[in-house]
């Protein structure tokens, strides 16, 4: 692909973290490929587009929210027991943390506990402060990072003798394309110590209808989550894009076990983008890719993680909505 790889794109923006001419320059690159048309899917994620997001998580067709929730009401102080102590917390893409609280509270339990969320949007870490900050017995300071720096940072500051937890949850491992995964597990350990603990989150695979009616629920919110990427380009990059003249489309590729969101033109058009100073056409029936979401095996997430240098420490599947929370340590 002519492009940066997808996986390059995943985290998620709510306004800052990145600059205009960097958001111009995405689009353009995404929209003037001579094949596939695609947008960086952390660009879904505006102010607008984080609060669409947040009642997607509550649509009774999108169980993976509720699944994550589940795992760790019942299982925090089980994964928190099998992790050497003391230790320190960072999070890649905390969001608000409400699901963290669960793993903070309980390790707050036994130990004063250092949380360290990391995320490229400065709303989402002011929620997280929200959330997180009036816990007893944790202390929280946020980076406004990309997820790999933001690590590097955090792991600077541990003193010696503590380990460093990682949480990387909601199954945003699967927004990278495959490969991109493992490579991305390898740049994580290469931070990291021998000892040191990630707890992942992945979806699994189940029925393809489900899928599909997870990603596109009757009532049309994820269409308007979708949908909402172009009129932000619109408001931001003085584009006309007519949001009318585009359905919201959802593929399961068999093949590479992933869910794909599209924008699909239902006319032949031609769209500028002033301030990128570009125009582009679409024909009838082209897709802009904006999003994709892997799923996984318990297996596969388990062998994953032993590529990329940790071994498995515990799993736990949720049986409602398949879905895992699987704990490595750094070897």
């Amino acid at each position: 692909m002519a492009t940066p790889s997808r996986a390059e794109h995943f985290e998620r923006d709510s306004g800052s973290g990145f600059s205009e001419p960097q958001f111009y320059s995405d689009v353009v690159i995404g929209l003037g490929q001579p094949g596939q048309k695609e947008l960086p899917s952390k660009y879904l994620y505006d102010e607008l587009g984080s609060a669409l997001f947040d009642a997607i998580c509550l649509l009774p067709e999108y169980g993976l929210t509720r699944a994550e929730d589940r795992i760790l009401r019942r299982h925090a102080q089980e994964i928190i027991s099998r992790l050497e102590s003391p230790v320190v917390v960072a999070e890649l893409g905390s969001g608000s943390g409400q699901k963290t609280r669960l793993l903070l509270e309980a390790l707050a339990r036994r130990q004063r506990v250092n949380y360290y969320p990391i995320d490229i949007s400065s709303r989402a870490l002011n929620r997280c402060r929200q959330e997180i900050g009036q816990l007893n017995m944790v202390s929280l300071l946020g980076f406004e990072r990309a997820y790999l720096d933001g690590l590097k940072e955090v792991a600077a500051r541990r003193r010696d003798g503590e380990r460093l937890f990682v949480l990387f949850l909601g199954s945003t491992i699967g927004n990278f394309d495959r490969g991109a995964d493992e490579h991305f597990l390898r740049e994580v350990r290469a931070i990291l110590q021998k000892d040191d603990s990630l707890l992942l989150a992945t979806d699994l695979q189940k029925p393809k209808p489900t899928l599909l009616l997870a990603y596109d629920d009757p009532t049309g919110v994820t269409a308007a989550f979708n949908r909402n990427l172009l009129a932000r380009i619109n408001r931001e990059l003085d584009a006309d894009f007519d949001l009318s003249c585009f359905e919201h489309a959802v593929r399961y590729d068999e093949a590479e076990q992933r869910i794909e969101m599209h924008l699909l033109s239902t006319c032949w058009q031609r769209v500028t983008i002033r301030k990128a100073r570009f125009s582009c056409c679409l024909r009838e029936g082209e897709t802009i890719w904006t999003e994709s979401s892997h799923k996984y095996t318990p297996e596969q997430a388990v062998e994953m993680g032993r590529r990329a240098g940790f071994q498995s420490s515990g799993q736990w599947v949720d049986s409602e909505w398949p879905f895992a929370q699987s704990l490595f340590t750094a070897v």
